[in-house]
């Protein structure tokens, strides 16, 4: 035990210095590293992504699976500043608060009015940047599209700032296939952007939920079937609330 605690009195410090360290080149050097081992890792299908535009305020909305697909998508999306939204439990692990920081993730309260990360996130949008939001609002684990949560609603509305879906879907094969030594198909669909609308209606707790799923049927019109989960009920997905670019 008395080893352990010198241990413990040598290395703490230096993961504190080691997770608080900010190079300036560190994001781009991380994203580098991100991009050579997911790709090792991974048969990814990243031409779509060539369809975000390079410059303009931009909502990212995509599901989310599990963890992989977080970094991922942020590294090939670079030069572009993607900020994201992130449960605060997040930050109770080190090194994922210290990765978090450096991808300048927002944290929120899940569950309620985040006044503080509203206002984070629309000063993302004024400054012309990505605000990648995962409206599941948690991981799915088995790809399935999970009903959608209305936060983001309130973004669009207030920041008039147009929606871009990116579906993903294959990172829930991950583990398996990393145990058996093989590679990951990651598959990747950039939507059309749209603006929401509400023609002048009142946006209470019903049209909020309506607008969100009208996001999400757009998220599922790019997945195959078998991914499309709560959203695989609707063809054509309806559009009253959605105005294309």
């Amino acid at each position: 035990m008395r080893e352990i605690r010198q241990f413990r009195a040598f290395a703490m410090p230096f993961a504190e210095r080691l997770f608080s360290f900010q190079w300036k080149p560190l994001p781009r050097l991380t994203c580098w590293l991100i991009r050579m081992i997911t790709r090792l890792l991974c048969r990814i299908e990243f031409d779509n992504l060539a369809q975000v535009p390079l410059q303009g305020p931009l909502i990212l909305v995509s599901n989310h699976i599990g963890s992989l697909e977080v970094p991922l998508l942020y590294a090939h999306l670079r030069p572009r500043r993607v900020i994201g939204l992130a449960k605060t439990e997040t930050w109770d692990n080190r090194f994922m608060a210290w990765l978090f920081d450096l991808f300048e993730a927002i944290p929120i309260r899940r569950g309620e009015a985040d006044l503080e990360a509203v206002r984070r996130s629309l000063a993302v949008l004024a400054d012309g940047d990505i605000l990648a939001i995962a409206p599941e609002g948690t991981r799915s684990r088995h790809g399935k599209l999970l009903r959608g949560q209305p936060g983001v609603v309130t973004l669009a509305l207030r920041s008039g700032t147009p929606i871009l879906p990116i579906a993903h879907w294959g990172v829930e094969k991950f583990s398996h296939n990393l145990k058996h030594l093989r590679r990951t198909d990651f598959h990747i669909r950039v939507g059309q952007p749209f603006y929401l609308d509400t023609g002048g209606e009142r946006v209470g707790g019903e049209v909020r939920q309506a607008m969100v799923d009208e996001v999400m049927y757009q998220l599922a019109a790019l997945m195959p079937e078998e991914y499309c989960g709560e959203y695989a009920d609707c063809n054509p997905p309806p559009q009253k609330y959605l105005r294309f670019v």
